[in-house]
């Protein structure tokens, strides 16, 4: 496992720098943690009402409107990979986490993608990363040791939401399983309406 401050990283995101967490790391304090599946609110007006709320529209999205909400919970296993015509910035909570990464590029043509291509990285608390629109993620993994995770989650406005369009059936359309969401899953972990194309062992963090 490497680290977000390792050069590996620097090919799927960036270190998050010169802004004030402090009021909405205190915020995410009191959401839920269940102690096994993730769960993910998109959006979470109190932490939109936060002061930084606006510098992370102006500064890392260039003034567009963004949703700020989280991920948290118990988790082990990639289980899928998604990427966003957008970059999403995650933010470390209380005992730090572990993102598994890879290259939007790797994906083969039929769609499918290979788990052996994946990396994994250690995020620690209070630390927050620009994944690259590029960048292949999925929910956060707990780190070693610990018993859970909490992760703030940036993206743009309406990220994630449900479509009001589709399904598509052909083409890169039948990845898309939320707006600016396109998704790849694996077998094992039996998403419903999703492609199921990772190919290889379902990487797991132990």
């Amino acid at each position: 496992m490497k680290r977000v401050t390792d050069a590996e990283f620097r090919k799927y995101g960036q270190i998050l720098e010169g802004y004030d967490l402090t009021e909405l790391l205190t915020k995410m304090e009191a959401t839920p943690c269940p102690s096994d599946e993730p769960i993910y609110v998109a959006s979470v007006p109190e932490f939109e009402a936060c002061a930084v709320a606006r510098e992370l529209a102006d500064r890392a999205y260039g003034g567009l409107p963004i949703e700020i909400g989280y991920c948290n919970g118990n988790n082990k296993k990639l289980n899928a990979v998604e990427y966003h015509r957008s970059s999403e910035l995650d933010i470390a909570v209380g005992e730090g986490l572990v993102l598994l990464l890879g290259k939007e590029e790797d994906i083969n043509p039929d769609f499918t993608y290979d788990t052996a291509k994946i990396e994994a990285f250690y995020l620690p608390a209070g630390v927050g990363v620009e994944l690259f629109a590029t960048t292949l993620h999925y929910a956060p993994c707990t780190a070693p040791g610990e018993k859970g995770f909490r992760c703030v989650v940036v993206l743009p406005q309406g990220t994630n939401t449900e479509l009001e369009a589709g399904p598509w059936n052909e083409g890169e359309g039948k990845l898309i399983t939320a707006k600016n969401k396109w998704l790849i899953a694996h077998p094992e972990a039996k998403i419903e309406g999703a492609f199921c194309g990772l190919i290889g062992e379902n990487v797991t963090v132990e």
